[in-house]
Parts: C-alpha cells; structure tokens; sequence
C-alpha cells in the first residue's frame, strides 16, 4: 500500500515539476538567451495558471490519499479489536 501511495503522490508531484520548469524556467531562460522577440515578452510568456492547477491538482490527489488511508487504519483498528 506504501508503494502505490507513493508512486501516486510521485506522478502527481512530476507535474508540477513540468509545469515548473516548462512554464516558468524555460521561459526566463529563453529570455535571457535572447530567443523570444521583445513583442512576445510584453504579451507575457509565463503561464503560472497551469503551475498553480497542477498544485492544486497535487493538494486534492495527497487530500483524497490520506483519507482513504485514514479510512483503512481506522477499520483495521475496529476489526483487530474484536
């Protein structure tokens, strides 16, 4: 069970590590190395909407993850009870 929560838990970080890089590093890298025209950096290159879905996604993934679990403990508790 430890393993499939983490795995879960790792793809879902994966994304947010994508969008990290690929809407808020690359860009800047981009800039700096002067491949993006003066016209396209006024317009805005950063996409931070899809980094902050994707932590948002991860916050409602870990959320459901850590009920569920709470859930198992709990009715392996009961039943070793009785």
């Amino acid at each position: 069970m430890d393993l499939a929560v983490a795995v879960i838990l790792g793809g879902a970080f994966q994304k947010i590590v994508d969008s990290l890089v690929n809407d808020l590093i690359m860009p800047v890298i981009a800039m700096l190395g002067g491949f993006e025209k003066i016209e396209e950096l006024a317009a805005g290159p950063f996409t931070y909407g899809k980094l902050l879905g994707a932590v948002i996604n991860f916050l409602l993934i870990a959320m459901v993850l850590f009920i569920m679990i709470k859930a198992m403990n709990r009715t392996k508790t009961i039943v070793s009870k009785d």
